[in-house]
């Protein structure tokens, strides 16, 4: 049952965010000491005497199946529907999803629900894989409004409310638009007026926030999606909110615009029945911690952030950016958790930083690409772990920097659509030599993870930038992934009459 508190200054009644409904069936489940003649095999630990040494006792007890007491994710009557509610309501929602297929899911489900096959979506082109996933599952067709770049860092920005209106103006039919907030960088575009803009033209909002769950909790953040009236909104828990990897929320905003009924039906096409009580639970009890005691938690991250740019900024030659790159547009505002750091004025790619943290210093870096390392800093981390990157930045800089020239200044390349990602990927296709295949039309994935944002995408024109741009970062180190050729010395083309 849930249970009500009541604020002081109205008289409305609040779901005690203190409460973790799936927890507190979970403890309660532990305690009957049911036998078990169901799945899973391992029988709380006891058939997989290994594994439960590795993992322990406790939780292979909780790796449980869904039953009565536990409730079913694909259809909540209970304590799942009961921790959604609390979910709700922490995030402002007028429901929220448990995910266990990741963010990646969360997405999907988003463009899925907003798009049938055929049907336009307006989108930046530096989106994670994941969007254009959804694209090929579903047919929907994109519409790519391309970033701008800029040329000091060589990241790709947000979009501008004018090519916003312009990608509106030349597709009415579109059936909704999807934003970045943020990118993985902590670049934000002008999400409340974009929203409103696409709401005047009938359009849904989809909000892609897998990096962006504190901003629901932490003060002076970027606007969030549902703060902003989006209709949908994907958010990383085990990001920034610190679940277990996996877990997600997808939420759904306060008009009418969405059914969550059909969201629902179009989440269990592609969700596991067998939902995960470690990943519900590890969910529940995050979003409790944030409800409690997120607005500490974020001061804190932000502090440490700031903290390590300021010195990582005296060290010379590398730039740890934040809210002075703001203009009001392109990036309408910034992640200031976020510690996103350009290497080029070393003289290394952002890659090469990271590996060389990695291998040499036994520091592990949320990722680099060819200009840029990002530090992910959250409650976590501590002083003494700042100090220590900062350390090992100042020393690689003293041992290993060289001159810039020859380096690849950018990470994003405006991609020529020539065939929708559906058809493309679905169409009669050939291999060619990665070198041989300059001018064809690419019919499967290229792309460093992470961040895992496609250099070539399913129904792309390959031009000599992009092989370039691919034999650059495979020259440096990037973990290419994508291609049906695990060694991408081949790539799937769209045979041509």
């Amino acid at each position: 049952m849930i249970r009500f508190t009541f604020g002081k200054e109205k008289n409305v009644p609040k779901l005690n965010q203190e409460r973790m409904p799936i927890m507190e069936a979970l403890n309660e489940f532990k305690r009957n000491r049911l036998v078990p003649f169901d799945v899973p095999g391992h029988k709380r630990g006891k058939g997989n005497s290994e594994l439960t040494e590795f993992l322990g006792e406790r939780c292979m007890s909780l790796d449980v199946n869904s039953m009565k007491p536990l409730d079913n994710l694909c259809h909540p009557v209970s304590v799942i529907k009961e921790a959604e509610a609390l979910a709700a309501e922490a995030f402002g929602a007028k429901q929220v999803f448990f995910m266990v297929n990741g963010t990646t899911s969360a997405v999907q489900t988003m463009v899925l629900s907003a798009c049938k096959k055929g049907e336009k979506i307006i989108l930046p082109r530096n989106v994670h894989r994941s969007v254009i996933n959804a694209m090929i599952l579903g047919g929907a067709i994109p519409v790519y409004v391309n970033p701008e770049t800029n040329n000091e860092i060589g990241i790709s920005l947000g979009m501008t409310l004018a090519a916003v209106a312009q990608a509106i103006r030349e597709n009415p039919d579109a059936k909704a638009i999807l934003v970045n907030n943020p990118t993985y960088y902590g670049v934000c575009s002008n999400l409340k007026a974009i929203t409103e803009m696409a709401h005047e033209h009938g359009m849904l909002v989809l909000v892609d926030e897998a990096h962006g769950t504190h901003f629901y909790f932490g003060e002076n953040m970027p606007i969030s999606g549902m703060a902003a009236g989006a209709d949908l909104a994907s958010v990383s828990m085990h990001k920034s909110g610190g679940s277990l990897t996996q877990s997600s929320f997808l939420l759904v905003g306060e008009s009418e615009r969405i059914n969550p009924g059909y969201v629902r039906q179009i989440i269990n096409l592609t969700q596991t029945t067998s939902g995960s009580y470690l990943l519900l639970s590890s969910l529940d009890i995050s979003r409790k911690n944030l409800a409690v005691n997120g607005k500490a938690i974020f001061k804190k991250v932000t502090e440490m952030a700031q903290y390590a740019r300021d010195e990582i900024n005296q060290i010379g030659d590398y730039y740890a950016y934040s809210r002075e790159l703001i203009n009001g547009d392109t990036i309408y505002d910034f992640d200031v958790t976020k510690l996103s750091v350009n290497t080029l004025n070393v003289g290394l790619a952002g890659i090469e930083v990271y590996s060389i943290l990695r291998d040499e210093y036994d520091i592990q870096v949320e990722f680099g690409d060819v200009g840029n390392i990002l530090a992910y800093i959250s409650v976590g981390d501590s002083q003494r772990n700042l100090e220590r990157l900062v350390s090992a930045l100042a020393e690689i800089r003293r041992i290993y920097k060289k001159s810039k020239a020859g380096m690849l200044q950018y990470e994003y390349i405006n991609p020529e659509v020539a065939v929708a990602p559906q058809e493309a990927f679905y169409a009669e296709k050939e291999a060619l030599l990665l070198e041989k295949s300059g001018g064809r039309i690419c019919s499967e994935f290229v792309m460093a993870y992470p961040p895992g944002i496609p250099i070539l995408a399913p129904g792309e024109k390959i031009t000599q930038e992009i092989l370039d741009s691919i034999e650059y970062v495979k020259d440096k180190g990037c973990f290419l992934t994508g291609p049906e050729d695990m060694e991408i010395k081949y790539l799937k083309v769209l045979k041509e009459d």
